[in-house]
């Protein structure tokens, strides 16, 4: 693990620890409430039988909702802590989930186009460079398969973390910089099971601009089939509420997309530009 890793892997095992809401395994699910779970959308189709690998998504819970849901289930991620919990999902539930700790910028140790589907909630902006992910994420994921990313809304890294709502408006102050270290040793105010609130220093975070997003995905092979904001339903939010900021910034995006190498070669073919095959997992 390089300092980034090793640090982030720190953070994320003192979360677990406080009790945040992203640690604690879906133990009262049904397959319909996975379903729900992981494709509100409508859009997953049926997994049964299929492999998943939940990117960086320890936790239990993404993976017992696919391990409900019939597929072959792997969860990697960075903390040991978050791993401990899809074991105590997959005891609970009596399924298969084979936890991995590692880095998602390094998926070396899975063998090339052996995954159907890629499922990646909030944790891209825990690494500086998205591109590293998607030429993995790419290596790992089998043609015609899915890729499922969640991640922050870019402009959301630009307000204020400490006083977002000034009273008319929430402030733009930090710069729209690809890569620039924006939550670095700052607090987490976690609020356990019991209602406890714990300050826990939180781990690196890191902007990636709409440009980066988009043109990462697209230069590694995949295709867009969907993309969703989050914008929480409220008809009348209190103004400074996270109701009400997500209504004026939504803080959550989500792209659903397809792994076609097929179509990239074609793209690249009438612009006249070789892809690599190193970054485009072939």
């Amino acid at each position: 693990m390089d300092e980034l890793a090793t640090y982030n892997r720190e953070r994320w095992n003192a979360l677990v620890e406080a009790g945040v809401a992203y640690s604690r395994p879906l133990l009262d699910l049904t397959p319909e409430r996975a379903r729900t779970w992981v494709d509100n959308e409508g859009l997953l189709g049926d997994v049964a039988g299929k492999r998943v690998l939940c990117l960086a998504n320890g936790g239990g819970q993404q993976s017992a909702c696919f391990a409900l849901l019939g597929a072959q289930v792997t969860v990697l991620d960075l903390a040991d802590a978050q791993l401990v919990k899809d074991r105590e999902a997959a005891a609970h539930y009596g399924v298969q989930i084979e936890t991995v700790q590692g880095d998602m910028r390094d998926l070396s140790g899975f063998e090339a186009a052996s995954f159907d589907l890629v499922a990646h909630w909030y944790s891209i902006n825990f690494v500086p460079d998205v591109r590293q992910v998607f030429a993995q994420v790419a290596r790992v994921l089998k043609p015609g398969g899915l890729y499922k990313m969640q991640c922050s809304n870019p402009h959301r890294f630009g307000m204020d973390d400490v006083q977002p709502w000034n009273g008319k408006a929430y402030e733009l102050i930090h710069p729209y910089k690809d890569g620039e270290n924006t939550f670095a040793d700052t607090h987490w105010d976690v609020d356990d099971a019991q209602g406890n609130t714990q300050r826990v220093v939180g781990p690196r975070e890191f902007v990636h601009t709409w440009s980066t997003l988009m043109n990462g995905l697209a230069d590694h092979g995949f295709v867009i089939t969907h993309f969703k904001e989050y914008i929480k339903p409220d008809v009348d939010p209190e103004p400074g509420s996270w109701a009400h900021m997500t209504q004026v910034m939504p803080p959550f995006v989500s792209f659903w997309t397809v792994y076609r190498p097929d179509v990239f070669a074609t793209v690249n073919k009438v612009n006249n530009v070789a892809p690599n095959p190193e970054d485009v997992g072939w």
